[in-house]
């Protein structure tokens, strides 16, 4: 298989996923897409010496994260501060509504924060296998997990009975595995 038909062929196996944890770091689909892009961009520059890569899926979200978390670094330079979001009166069940809520308080994370977040809880991953995505420790994961759900918490206080209790045994690195 010659390079450009092996790397179309994991480029179908996998955008629609990346695309998703693209999305679900930047919070914008164009960013997504521009993020997705130049990983794909940095991929097929090295494709000859990847492709002898055991997990290509992995190596390219822990490209994807840390594309991400550079991009983040570059940008809060340029962002100008807006106003706090208004008072929420109105506190509703309504699942558009949370995720709408949710949406903002994630952005308001640091990057590696809310990272950390979405590889471990949205994505379903270990503790180990977020460290080995971000290359840090699972001590690490665990204290920026901690503290990015107390952000949420304060953030957005009407999310808390949903964020996950990392005192919960189903949360634990030995129940999942």
């Amino acid at each position: 298989m010659d390079r450009d038909t092996a790397f179309r062929a994991f480029v179908d196996a996998h955008q629609r996923p990346l695309t998703r944890l693209a999305y679900l770091l930047t919070g914008e689909v164009h960013l997504a897409e521009d993020l997705l892009q130049s990983v794909f961009v940095r991929m097929i520059g090295r494709w000859s010496r990847l492709r002898h890569v055991g997990n290509l899926d992995a190596y390219a979200r822990k490209m994807m994260v840390n594309q991400y978390i550079s991009w983040r670094r570059r940008r809060s330079s340029d962002e100008v501060p807006s106003a706090e979001p208004p008072d929420r009166a109105y506190v509703s069940d309504d699942s558009t509504v949370l995720r709408i809520v949710l949406r903002q308080a994630l952005m308001r994370l640091t990057p590696k924060q809310r990272a950390v977040l979405v590889l471990r809880f949205y994505e379903d991953r270990t503790e180990r296998e977020v460290a080995d995505l971000l290359g840090c420790s699972v001590g690490t994961v665990k204290s920026q997990a901690h503290h990015a759900l107390a952000r949420l918490r304060t953030l957005a206080p009407e999310l808390g009975p949903r964020l996950p209790v990392l005192d919960d045994p189903a949360h634990s690195e030995g129940a999942r595995r």
